[in-house]
């Protein structure tokens, strides 16, 4: 279905955005920030447990790496993680932060694991969690990428070059295990250049499609209405 692709997409857009947003700490904190509290943070902003394996803030270089960073579903879809992204690797314009501006000039972003989630009663994690999905601007779109000024002062430049890898997607059923499933999707280095804002993405979208072997279309019930569905996803 292709409304609930597109709510994965933006999803995954809210990654990235809470990414960035981790990063922009660590550069004003200038690595004085421990890790439990930048955990600590995102609980704070997600409610969700966040665990960070590691993270290197370089000082003699622009470069910044985060390993093993897992955000985990609560208690009532299983505790499981919900994002598994086992690298993100930034290299910034130091310049242009004293401008008070982000500008990447590479990133690199694994998103080893999405686990989709019904619960015991019947609720889905993606729509029951309550994350801040991005707002749409005034033509239609997502602009989460972009949108980073009232969370941290400084404006988002762009990135020059993203290069995305995607590891697989899990259902998992609660009330009926024997309808869990996972689907490898097993995009490697995707390189997308002078990403903007999120309509810069969009060429994400058919590869994921054409990877995901109908995962998204039975994921929900079949005999709501397009109507329903927009409705439940807030598009």
């Amino acid at each position: 279905m292709k409304f609930i692709f597109k709510w994965l997409f933006r999803l995954f857009i809210a990654a990235v955005v809470l990414v960035v947003v981790t990063i922009v700490v660590l550069l004003l904190s200038y690595n004085s920030i421990l890790r439990v509290a930048i955990e600590r943070s995102i609980r704070a902003q997600t409610g969700m447990d966040a665990e960070i394996g590691s993270f290197h803030f370089a000082l003699t270089s622009p470069t910044i790496r985060i390993q093993n960073f897992k955000l985990y579903n609560p208690p009532e879809f299983g505790g499981t993680p919900f994002l598994d992204i086992p690298e993100v690797y930034v290299e910034y314009d130091r310049a242009a932060l004293a401008r008070k501006e982000i500008h990447i000039t590479l990133m690199r972003f694994n998103l080893g694991e999405l686990d989709i989630v019904k619960s015991q009663a019947g609720q889905t994690n993606i729509f029951a969690l309550g994350l801040k999905l991005p707002a749409k601007n005034s033509g239609g779109s997502s602009n989460a990428v972009v949108d980073l000024k009232k969370q941290t002062g400084y404006d988002f430049k762009g990135i020059d070059t993203l290069n995305i890898s995607i590891g697989k997607f899990k259902y998992i059923d609660l009330q009926d295990p024997q309808k869990s499933r996972e689907q490898t999707i097993g995009l490697e280095n995707v390189v997308i250049p002078k990403v903007k804002s999120s309509a810069d993405l969009a060429s994400l979208s058919p590869l994921i499609y054409l990877h995901s072997d109908g995962f998204f279309n039975s994921l929900f019930d079949q005999k709501k209405s397009d109507l329903d569905v927009l409705k439940q996803l807030g598009l």
